[in-house]
């Protein structure tokens, strides 16, 4: 374990699971890291069972706690648990309290009276000292006292969280920490820290005796560019700048009304719009944004301005986000090693990174491609093999052909609809899940045109091959596949703008695709592909249906029109159902008919995502926009595994022989 002579700790929130919680500890313990904090955030997972696990399973590392609210956690309560984990933890617990932002608790039912918090946080405190001592605790009415039989072997160092002069005092005469809001601004900070050293002083306290630590919102990406964009877009980030108080904001040197209108369109759940009300200076104000190194330079600032235990919080709990936010601890921790060395940098790798090799114009151009859609032409020729595997005609030359065709179509049809959804607004820097590579500048639109234009040529080489190979029917089915692909969103047809994309995606992505790469592969219309190319062209429809119903409002301030729009929020609620239902009933009914071999239903292996999907719709049409702003995203890993597992199903049938 390396040593530092900066103390930098990890803030977690209490999602996701719990082992990827230990597992990020063991990373941080591994980076030489001072502590790992869990805070108590309303409606998500109850951060103690993080702590505990971590406590347990993790042992170079103090394990934090905060804030933990009087108000919803009783003190005896906490003092028993903190007891259980000091004996997990070995003198390595921290207590923060606090009392939660007044929404929070409005919507809890419990009132907030500033007044009163803060004697409810010191009355915690010492409740907490007695209970630890091993002394009884009075109770009222005459009750008994409460006899404590659970005080912990070791010292638990007890921090004040908050962000009022009365919680900065009481830290300084009382605590033996104070732990910073997340998203605090750095002249808030310097402010906090001059009262707390002046209650300190005047409580004659020894210089040194109250650590200040707190949350720093950190998000990183490749440039600072990149991560200011995508902490615009995320609501969480959204949610944090909207609670921000005036005062805060006056002392970041903004005007208050901008938080109030950013609050309107974040309870609006209107978070395209919030985004576009967030200036630059604004995110830089309460968050840490950029590369690992800028990230570590901001967690310096907050050192020089007081903060002696900066804890680093990864704004989105994933994977590459968190490796980033440890790297960018241990380059700020490093800095002033004993060694007088700074750490060796390593790779950063973040959500929709790409090999370090690429260069920025090659990564754009992936991009615009969207690799993770290309399984909706993969899936439906993939399942055209497979029948012509199941039904030994099998031409696997042309098979990989029409594959390669397909799959180029997509990629031509992509970067078009890339490059029209920008110009039409539909796609903008806030946009969910739309690519940045253009509104950004990071491809240019004449590039576009042409990776558009190469994907189409080879795409036309190849049906041309096939076509020579197969006859002039080949030739029909391709010019409607280039013109659809062209005319989804570019002129003169831009179908997807006239309510016509749901339709006409089920057709070209379901039966033209199917039973055009059936034909390519064996030379024969078959009645058993157009059966199933059904339940995938409901798929492949379901996806492109809830990209629409999660982009309503979008679409709509574009001008453009939808099924979505047409039919209302709930009726496309509906239809997304009914398209998920749809493509299991097609499934069931062609076997069940005998019009596709039985092993067809191994796709329904898939269930698990088709539930997930479906109860991300629900919460969806319940009103929680948040819900579905993957929808599409789920949808298409839904119609991949229900795709994949058809396949396998019907290249089974090759070889399976029942009852022999």
């Amino acid at each position: 374990m390396r040593e530092y002579l900066r103390p930098v700790g990890l803030g977690l929130a209490g999602r996701g699971e719990v082992s990827a919680a230990v597992g990020y500890a063991r990373q941080a313990a591994s980076g030489g890291l001072d502590s790992v904090w869990f805070h108590e955030t309303y409606f998500e997972r109850d951060a103690i069972t993080y702590a505990s696990a971590v406590a347990a399973g993790v042992a170079e590392v103090r394990v934090g706690l905060g804030a933990l609210n009087p108000n919803t956690r009783h003190p005896v309560l906490t003092a028993m648990t903190m007891s259980a984990l000091d004996e997990m933890a070995p003198g390595r617990m921290l207590l923060a309290l606090g009392t939660a932002l007044p929404l929070r608790l409005a919507q809890l039912q419990i009132s907030y009276q500033p007044e009163a918090a803060i004697q409810k946080v010191e009355e915690a405190i010492d409740d907490l000292r007695t209970l630890w001592r091993g002394d009884r605790l009075p109770t009222p009415d005459g009750l008994p006292d409460i006899e404590p039989m659970f005080p912990p072997l070791h010292p638990v160092q007890i921090w004040v969280a908050g962000y009022r002069r009365a919680f900065h005092e009481l830290a300084g005469r009382r605590a033996d920490g104070f732990l910073a809001r997340p998203a605090e601004s750095l002249a808030a900070l310097r402010v906090g820290v001059a009262r707390i050293e002046e209650a300190r002083r005047q409580a004659g306290r020894p210089q040194g005796s109250v650590e200040v630590g707190g949350y720093l919102l950190a998000l990183a990406d490749r440039s600072r560019r990149l991560a200011l964009d995508r902490a615009k877009r995320e609501p969480f980030v959204i949610y944090m700048l909207s609670v921000q108080s005036d005062q805060a904001l006056r002392q970041a040197g903004f005007d208050p009304e901008l938080r109030l209108a950013i609050a309107a369109a974040w309870r609006g759940e209107d978070y395209h719009r919030a985004a576009q009300l967030i200036p630059d200076q604004l995110v830089d104000a309460f968050l840490l944004c950029g590369t690992p190194e800028e990230i570590a330079a901001g967690a310096d600032r907050y050192r020089q301005a007081g903060m002696t235990l900066p804890i680093l919080q990864p704004v989105l709990q994933e994977d590459q986000q968190v490796e980033a936010v440890i790297r960018a601890a241990i380059l700020y921790s490093s800095a002033s090693s004993a060694s007088g060395a700074a750490a060796e940098p390593t790779p950063l790798r973040v959500a929709g990174g790409t090999a370090p090799g690429l260069g920025r114009r090659a990564r754009g151009w992936l991009e615009i491609a969207r690799p993770f859609s290309l399984t909706a032409a993969a899936i439906p020729v993939a399942a055209a093999g497979g029948l012509a595997l199941a039904q030994h005609l099998m031409n696997w030359p042309l098979f990989l052909l029409a594959l390669a065709g397909g799959i180029l179509l997509q990629v031509g049809t992509n970067v078009i609809n890339e490059i029209y959804d920008v110009r039409k607004g539909v796609d903008s820097i806030t946009s969910p899940r739309a690519s940045r590579a253009l509104v950004t500048g990071r491809v240019r639109e004449g590039v576009a045109f042409w990776l558009a234009g190469l994907a189409f040529a080879l795409a036309t080489a190849i049906g041309a091959y096939l076509i020579t190979v197969r006859g002039w029917e080949l030739l029909v089915l391709g010019l409607l596949g280039l013109v659809g692909g062209w005319g989804y969103t570019a002129p003169p047809l831009q179908y997807k703008y006239r309510a016509a994309g749901l339709p006409l995606v089920f057709v070209l992505m379901g039966p033209l695709m199917v039973l055009g790469g059936y034909f390519a592969i064996t030379g024969f219309w078959s009645p058993t592909a157009a059966v199933v190319s059904i339940p995938i062209g409901l798929l492949v429809t379901a996806i492109l249906h809830g990209n629409e119903w999660r982009d309503i409002g979008e679409d709509a301030r574009a001008g453009i029109s939808t099924v979505s729009i047409r039919a209302g929020r709930r009726s496309a609620h509906a239809l997304y159902v009914g398209l998920l239902v749809g493509a299991y009933m097609a499934l069931a009914l062609g076997v069940a008919f005998s019009a596709i071999p039985p092993l067809s239903l191994l796709a329904i292996l898939s269930l698990p995502l088709f539930v997930r999907a479906l109860r991300a719709s629900e919460l969806g049409a319940a009103g929680q926009q948040r819900a579905i702003a993957m929808i599409d995203l789920q949808t298409a890993q839904l119609h991949m595994a229900f795709g994949a597992l058809l396949v396998v199903g019907l290249a089974v049938t090759a070889v399976w022989r029942p009852g022999g």
